[in-house]
């Protein structure tokens, strides 16, 4: 155990409005959401639908939280969910996400239906941060009556869909920003200790301890490892403080925890996480690891039905 420095609230105690209001004052725009995002999905339209599924209403501003769906949807197939951006700082989930529907989604016509949820959270995504606009991690926050609008907006998008979902896989990054900053300000605003960790170089998937589909999850990490290099474990054989079970996968109780992967309650379902500080990866390598990700997925899955 090792306690780490954060310049907001008492260390042991767990924030109250003042600390919170104290974060928020601390969080700067850096990026655009409209000039990365949304013209993004505006070039989209011609060849997919766009549907406006919630909106963010925050003090700094009105965010619309918009998904592509097939532009042929036919209710005999199946449905396959992309989500990136949960956590608005991890890049590749939102591009990887995009790039997916750009360059490879019109493959899959006929044979699932496709729904793309790119940006899940674009408060963070503007100011490269984990949590939103109220301090909470949308990605623990997928639960009933969830306080995160951003994680009850999606769970609204896909709840008229229950029990057609296929394949869910959700895009994440695991970054050096999780040690020095993520990390601690979680334990400061809970009031806990900082336990320091090992950031993992590499790609590595969380599979659900309760589903884990080990096959599947080979699958992805195949496709994956054309693109960039596979994380090994640390020296207790752990990824993030998990076991690893099959090699480049750990597994977490996805629903137990209200994260995004847990939603939908298909047969197929995985969370990405790239390392894009990594030295042998680019930012483009990055975006190309969630594409074959996705796509190798939607192979296996597809092959299985």
């Amino acid at each position: 155990m090792s306690t780490a420095f954060y310049p907001i609230g008492t260390p042991g105690h767990a924030w109250g409005a003042p600390e919170k209001a104290q974060w928020l004052a601390r969080q700067t725009v850096r990026r655009s959401y409209a000039a990365e995002v949304l013209t993004k999905i505006d070039a989209l339209r011609g060849r997919f639908d766009v549907v406006t599924y919630g909106e963010l209403d925050y003090a700094s501003g009105a965010y619309p939280l918009l998904a592509i769906r097939s532009r042929d949807w036919d209710d005999a197939l199946p449905v396959a969910l992309v989500t990136g951006g949960v956590h608005g700082y991890e890049t590749s989930g939102v591009q990887g996400a995009l790039q997916f529907v750009d360059r490879h989604a019109a493959g899959y016509a006929g044979r699932c239906n496709l729904l793309v949820a790119p940006c899940v959270s674009p408060w963070g995504y503007e100011r490269i941060q984990r949590w939103n606009a109220l301090a909470l991690d949308p990605n623990r926050n997928f639960t009933a009556g969830s306080p995160a609008p951003e994680s009850a907006a999606l769970m609204a998008l896909v709840q008229p869909l229950a029990e057609r979902f296929l394949m869910h896989i959700d895009l994440h990054e695991t970054t050096d920003s999780d040690e020095g900053e993520f990390r601690p300000a979680l334990a400061a605003r809970d009031g806990k200790p900082f336990e320091a960790d090992s950031v993992p170089d590499g790609f590595y998937l969380c599979a659900d301890s309760l589903n884990p589909q080990p096959e599947f999850q080979q699958a992805v990490i195949a496709a994956v490892a054309k693109v960039t290099h596979i994380a090994p474990p640390d020296a207790q054989g752990r990824i993030i403080g998990s076991p690893v079970v099959a090699h480049g996968v750990i597994e977490y109780p996805l629903k137990a925890l209200g994260l995004c992967a847990g939603i939908t309650g298909a047969r197929y379902t995985t969370t990405t996480e790239v390392y894009p500080d990594s030295p042998r990866a680019t930012p483009a390598q990055c975006d190309d690891a969630q594409v074959a990700a996705v796509r190798g997925g939607l192979e296996y899955a597809l092959a299985q039905r």
